[in-house]
């Protein structure tokens, strides 16, 4: 277990989420299957650099950081990714309240 290398030190999963629920968000490089993605390819393009999704789940990994599951408008596909891989599409200063689904009154 020891030979497990971490992105950093910092402990992400301390704070809430950086990106919530139904949120757009987009690429800030290219995205390939690392081996992890079934029914691709190895080195096969996920997501291209700018590629906007939205937020669809949020996870964890290693106990350090939030993934981010995000479905790719473009290229259909659901990826995990981590914040440092994400960009907000709407800036945070100018976001009041995500919109909730609208739906059936329960």
């Amino acid at each position: 277990m020891s030979n497990i290398v971490r992105d950093s030190d910092v402990v992400e999963i301390s704070a809430p989420p950086y990106f919530s629920f139904g949120e757009k968000v987009k690429a800030k490089r290219v995205i390939r299957n690392d081996g992890t993605y079934a029914g691709k390819e190895i080195g096969e393009i996920l997501a291209k650099k700018g590629e906007e999704g939205y937020v669809v789940s949020i996870g964890t990994f290693l106990q350090q950081f939030y993934i981010y599951g995000v479905e790719f408008l473009e290229s259909g596909n659901r990826v995990g990714m981590k914040r440092k891989e994400l960009d907000a599409v709407v800036a945070r200063d100018e976001m009041e309240d995500l919109p909730l689904p609208e739906g059936k009154p329960l």
